[in-house]
């Protein structure tokens, strides 16, 4: 332990505790910018610098160690001075049309402004490069915004491993984006949307669809479908005053149907859809290795997450065969409004327009692929995320917390808690266990509540072992055997899985892969900040879901086999193929 004074209180802290961490500690706050607890610690913005007795210069407290009977000042008049220095200093290469900015009134510039009581800005001059990258599908990049944190840097290199911004040129010419002045669009960027959740400013966000389905919203000949994902229930509260993990799915769908929308479904639905194609995927390529077929390739790997898939199909070309086949959920979704519920309706597949809200930004991209449309109509038309849901409701006039609780509607409303947990790391893993043991053996999971505990938490590579005892005659290759499963969420642990499939040396059947560290509830699109505690309480949220419905498996929701039994004949049918299941395309890394 080490002594030392802050603002004439002693206190003890652990060795290697940094002045930042002391102080926090003993419920000092420093005023800080570009610090995220535990992955950015590396002082570039200065705001939180403080005063150390017998130093020369004014120390940035996060990457500064605490020493023993060292006496620190974090409100001095020097301190106080220099920090509004630096605000201010910063605030001159800095556009000051607030009103017209995405990120007005939840935006870390503007409170730390409040914070330090910032009352003049006494500093104008040349604005550095101005430049706004709209190339991407999903993420739009304003350089004149951007105030060099590197707080993105950090979440694409060191959280991500993807590695596409960095700092590009040097002292004043600096700016944050790919190599070569490549424009995100051109780059191997997944979509993903980590440097946007911790982006402090407007200067990475998500490329607007507001106004697309507003149009659509508005316009008497349109039939407008709106989807929503398993997290966005966890979630979507917290826009609103809720605390996270808070559960406002009854809310949720009030809020759509009082909007306008035609018809609300849930995306659940296709996660069960998924589990039966997925599942029985998995069945026929197990089926196929334990008889020899060298042409079969295991692990076969989950596919519903875009950004992992883009991420694969630039940086691991040649395992694309390890991949599912299946479509992720809100595509599945999206060709069955256009053909089955269509059908069903009497509904011009022309006239309808489905939007899905997502936590993903990736999925902004997903809906673009020319792989994802049917007879000339695309799947899915446009994408939300929770944030642009949110902004709509209160656009719209909405009192959220006061709404009653509405159902989803029928046929593409029903599912099992094994969909709800697609929104968290492990919970694809789960449902498809839960589904495809009993198909083998006959008999119910048995887990305590059906839960596969081993592959729940927030672990980066999480790793269980299921054997098969007792099999059905069909499955009697399957006798004896332990199926080994690997689920990882953010694309650096899916690097480290990649590798081992690469060389041939993986040891798992199944892998799970999420793209954003934790899965869904802490994707691109979801409400600011998203850290470790926030990421628990929506899982605890998604669990809960899950627990508290009657039917928890894929293959008891009634919707799902009713629509077999009218439309879709069987898993892995020719029907199926042609609507719920793609390819993917070999990309150059550069």
């Amino acid at each position: 332990m080490v002594n030392l004074t802050i603002n004439n209180k002693k206190v003890q802290v652990p060795e290697e505790t940094t002045i930042f961490e002391a102080a926090k500690a003993n419920n000092i706050l420093i005023p800080h910018f570009c610090y995220m607890e535990g992955v950015h610690q590396i002082g570039s913005c200065r705001i939180c610098v403080v005063e150390v007795e017998g130093a020369k210069t004014l120390q940035a407290s996060c990457v500064t160690p605490v020493r023993e009977n060292m006496v620190v000042k974090t409100n001095s008049t020097r301190v106080r001075k220099a920090r509004k220095n630096i605000y201010e200093l910063i605030l001159s290469d800095h556009p000051k049309n607030c009103l017209g900015c995405s990120r007005n009134q939840n935006c870390e510039f503007q409170e730390l402004g409040e914070l330090i009581q910032v009352d003049e800005f006494r500093f104008e001059g040349k604005k550095s490069k101005e430049f706004i990258d709209e190339s991407s599908a999903s993420i739009v990049r304003d350089t004149s915004k951007c105030i060099l944190c590197r707080r993105c840097v950090t979440a694409c290199n060191e959280i991500q491993g993807v590695g596409i911004l960095n700092a590009q040129l040097r002292g004043f010419d600096t700016i944050i984006g790919p190599a070569e002045d490549l424009l995100l669009g051109n780059s191997s960027c997944t979509n993903c949307g980590q440097c946007i959740i911790v982006c402090p400013v407007g200067a990475l966000k998500e490329k607007d669809a507001i106004k697309e389905v507003w149009s659509n919203l508005l316009d008497p000949e349109k039939i407008v479908i709106v989807q929503t994902a398993p997290a966005i229930r966890a979630a979507l509260g917290e826009e609103f005053g809720c605390e996270p993990g808070t559960l406002v799915t009854g809310k949720m769908v009030t809020a759509m149907k009082d909007m306008g929308f035609n018809y609300v479904f849930d995306t659940n639905f296709a996660a069960d859809l998924t589990i039966m194609e997925e599942g029985s995927e998995f069945l026929e390529r197990v089926k196929g290795f334990f008889s020899n077929q060298k042409e079969v390739k295991l692990p076969m790997i989950t596919s519903c997450s875009p950004g992992w898939i883009k991420y694969v199909e630039h940086h691991y070309p040649d395992t694309l065969e390890h991949l599912s086949t299946c479509k992720s959920p809100h595509m599945m979704l999206g060709a069955l409004s256009k053909t089955y519920f269509a059908e069903k309706m009497k509904i011009d597949p022309k006239k309808i327009f489905v939007v899905s809200v997502m936590p993903c930004t990736a999925k902004k991209y997903e809906i673009t692929r020319p792989e994802m449309e049917h007879k000339g109509l695309r799947n899915v038309d446009a994408v939300l995320t929770t944030r642009e849901l949110a902004k709509m409701i209160k656009d719209a006039g909405i009192y959220f917390q006061n709404l009653r609780d509405s159902a989803f509607d029928d046929p593409l409303g029903i599912s099992t808690g094994a969909a709800d947990i697609f929104g968290t790391t492990g919970g694809v893993m789960e449902a498809a266990i839960r589904t495809v043991y009993e198909i083998v053996t006959g008999r119910e999971l048995p887990f305590e509540q059906l839960h596969v505990k081993p592959l729940a938490g927030l672990e980066r590579i999480k790793t269980a072992e299921l054997e098969i005892d007792k099999p059905m005659q069909e499955y009697q290759f399957l006798k004896g055997v332990k199926i080994k499963v690997a689920v990882t969420s953010g694309l650096k642990g899916a690097a480290m899985l990649l590798n081992e499939v690469e060389k041939g040396k993986s040891e798992y059947h199944f892998i799970e892969v999420m793209g954003c560290p934790g899965g869904c509830i802490s994707g691109g699109g979801q409400p600011r900040p998203v850290n470790n505690e926030i990421r628990k309480k929506r899982m605890e949220a998604i669990y809960k879901e899950d627990e508290g419905k009657k039917l928890r498996k894929s293959h008891e929701n009634p919707d799902i086999q009713k629509l077999y039994k009218e439309f879709l004949g069987k898993p892995l049918g020719h029907k199926s193929h042609e609507l719920l299941h793609t390819h993917y395309t070999k990309r150059n890394k550069y």
